[in-house]
This record gives structure tokens, sequence and C-alpha cells, in this order.
């Protein structure tokens, strides 16, 4: 008979009644999977797409740990991560007497000691701060007796393998390690190897998988014409949306498009300060903003419940963002829509996702797009676009030299 809610995966009843508290009645497959064996203290290895709900799968193993007097670290790749997966802890353990410290960049580091002083049961982690409060010696981890490695994956691909090795070469080697990834490349076999004893494969779906009920749109368009079919198709949704640019600049630009046609809009890349990608989030989740424009970093470290629509604005460089970004829709088990915005010339590139995905994106035709506009930039000149014709005139005097590569600000841009 299988598992329908959580009561038959050995957690204790304290926690259980946090998890009714809570409104979690039943479990996913990966809870189902995972939570068991976590509990039994196995090493475990989790591959699974985005919106599985994996958080609470080890949250709950390693606060029913921590009552018992183990010591829990999670380290993840980026802070919005961080404070993501904080927030679930703080639901769960908060009630029970656990308690939490965040270990991030771009945050005041003498805050973080004095978080530290009050010795909480988890400390959770970005790997540069974590290495730094090492240094100042402000932070121990000699009786870790759980270890949480999220978004492996990302973590290796942003360069952060040496600082990982630098931790986990002070843990204890007597630690239950979770490993946590949507891809099993050979650099994280080669961690499992090193840092796990016969851990357990739990997978729940092959990398590449997107979730059920997203479905999934795309459109061939100009350049230039990617600005009004964005507002064409802003008119047809009324819920939240998270647009993705593949660059800082273009997340910026977008938004203050958005901004320009009527909307609530904010954003979220590297360019913006800690606290104001905080409050980016944090507008976002309880309804301020109705869009997010973001950048990467997003594609997995939000955690946002009813996102209606998640639009590629422009595709990722790389085909696996491409499950991260969509799988923002959809969340545990709900349904969602994705729209990619494609250039004629990028047909290789939408083909390289089609075959990571393995479904075909057939091409939907383009609407009737409104008239053009033009984009008022705060605190900047304005600067139109003239595709043809000849240079301007100046006020007095004749035809000035013009560069025209310089003169491309519009209602496209």
């Amino acid at each position: 008979m299988s598992t329908t809610n959580f009561y038959n995966l050995g957690i204790a009843p304290n926690i259980l009644t946090v998890l009714g508290k809570l409104n979690f009645k039943i479990p996913t497959p990966i809870q189902k999977k995972l939570i068991p064996a976590a509990i039994e203290g196995k090493d475990l290895i989790g591959i699974a797409q985005t919106g599985t709900g994996k958080t609470l799968a080890f949250c709950v193993p390693m606060v029913q740990a921590a009552l018992s007097g183990r010591q829990g670290l999670v380290i993840v790749p980026t802070r919005e991560l961080a404070l993501q997966i904080n927030e679930v802890f703080h639901q769960m353990g908060t009630p029970l007497g656990v308690h939490t410290a965040v270990l991030i960049g771009g945050e005041s580091i003498g805050r973080q000691i004095q978080a530290l002083r009050r010795n909480p049961q988890i400390v959770i982690g970005t790997p540069g701060r974590i290495i730094d409060h090492l240094k100042q010696k402000t932070v121990s981890l000699k009786s870790v007796g759980i270890l949480v490695l999220d978004e492996a994956d990302r973590m290796l691909d942003m360069g952060f393998a040496p600082q990982l090795k630098r931790i986990l070469a002070v843990l204890s080697r007597e630690r239950q390690t979770m490993l946590f990834s949507a891809t099993m490349p050979e650099n994280i076999v080669s961690i499992a190897r090193a840092y796990m004893r016969f851990p357990v494969r739990v997978e729940i779906a092959p990398s590449g998988t997107t979730a059920e009920k997203v479905t999934q749109e795309l459109f061939f368009v100009q350049k230039q014409d990617k600005p009004r079919l964005l507002e064409k198709i802003l008119t047809e949704y009324r819920g939240s949306v998270l647009i993705f640019s593949r660059m800082k600049f273009g997340a910026k630009r977008i938004a203050a498009h958005i901004r320009n046609l009527g909307y609530t809009a904010t954003e979220l890349h590297s360019n913006r300060s800690l606290n104001q990608r905080k409050e980016a989030l944090d507008g976002f989740r309880n309804g301020k903003y109705r869009i997010l424009v973001a950048t990467d970093i997003a594609a997995r470290g939000i955690d946002v419940k009813g996102i209606e629509l998640v639009l590629n604005y422009d595709l990722p460089t790389d085909p696996e963002a491409y499950v991260h970004r969509i799988g923002r829709t959809g969340r545990i088990g709900g349904a969602g829509h994705a729209i990619s915005f494609a250039t004629p010339d990028q047909k290789r590139d939408v083909r390289d996702i089609e075959r990571l995905i393995q479904v075909t994106l057939p091409p939907s035709k383009l609407p009737e797009l409104p008239p053009a506009r033009m984009i008022v930039f705060p605190n900047r000149p304005l600067l139109l676009r003239r595709s043809s014709g000849p240079p301007p005139v100046r006020p007095h005097g004749g035809p000035r030299r013009f560069n025209r590569s310089k003169w491309r600000h519009s209602q496209s841009r």
C-alpha cells in the first residue's frame, strides 16, 4: 500500500503536528522516498526536477536530528536560495525550538556572528561566506552531524569546488551527507565517491524532465519586436509573471519598459544589493509587484506559489537552465505556462532545448503586435531609434557627424 500521508515515514509526532498546522498533508514523490532513508541516517543523492518539494524532504529529517542534538549544515550556491531554505526551516523548526543562522555575502558579518553565538542547531550558507567565518574562527563545523549540499551541480558550475573541498575537509567523517543535484555530471559523481558512504540514489525524474502540468509555447520573433510581443502577452495574463533575461542590463531595461506600460514590476540580478534583492522577492511574493524580471540568478532561487506565467524573454545559454526557469511555475504538481522568445537565428538553441527535454516546441504564430512605444529610462536622456533616413540635423548649423551604433536606444529597448 502506497504512502498517502506523512504518518508512515518515521517522522516524530511533534514534527507531524507542525506539518499538519502548515497544511502539509500529502508528501510528494521525493518526500516519500527520501524522508525515511534520511531519518535512518543514510547518505543520499537526490536527483529531482525543480519544484518537487525537496527542501521539505531534507528539512524534516534535519529538524528531527536537531531535536536529538545533531548539528546540521546546508550549503547552497546563491543568497536567494539560502534565504528561501531558511524560511522553510523557520516554519518547521521555530515551533519546536530549532533555530538557524544564515551565512551569506552582502549582509553584515557582525550580525551573522551574533546569530552564531546563539548556538543555532542548523547553519545555512553559501561557500564563500562560510569560508570567511572559518578564517575568522567565528564558526566551528566539527560537530556537524548532517550535511546537505543543495544544487550541487550549480555550485560547481559557479566555480565553488575549491571552497567546497575546504569546507568538507573540516567536517567530521562520521557525518551523514545528502547531496541534491538536477544532473549527475562526472564531477558530482567524484564528490559522491570521495565524501559519501554507500549513498542511496533517489531519482524522481531524469535530467531534463519538465514539470508535467507546465504547458510550453515558442515564438520566433525579431529582436526589435520583442518589446511589442511582450506588451501583447502581458495583456492576456492577469496573474503573476516571472520574466527571464540573459543579461543584467537587459533585466533592467525590460523592467523599465514594463513599468512604462503601467504594470508593477521589479528586477532581480547581481547588480542589486542584498536588501534590494530581498525586497524584490518579498514584493513579488506578497503581490506588491505583479511582474519580476530576473537573470538566471533566480532560475533555482525562487519558490513563489502561483506564478501564472514564466516568460523567457531571452533563451538561456545552457539548455539545463531552461528546465529550471520554467520550473518556477507549476510548483508541486500545479499547473502553469511557459513562453519563450527566440530570434530566427536561434533555431539551433531551440533544438538543443528540445533534445534535452525530449519535447518538440512547435512555434506559435505571431499575433498582431501593438504599435511601437518610446521607453523613458529613469535618470537617462531619451534617445530614439532611427532605422532609416538621414542623420539628425543640429538646431544651429549643418549636419553633425553621426555614429549610428551609439544612437540606437528606442521604443524597442
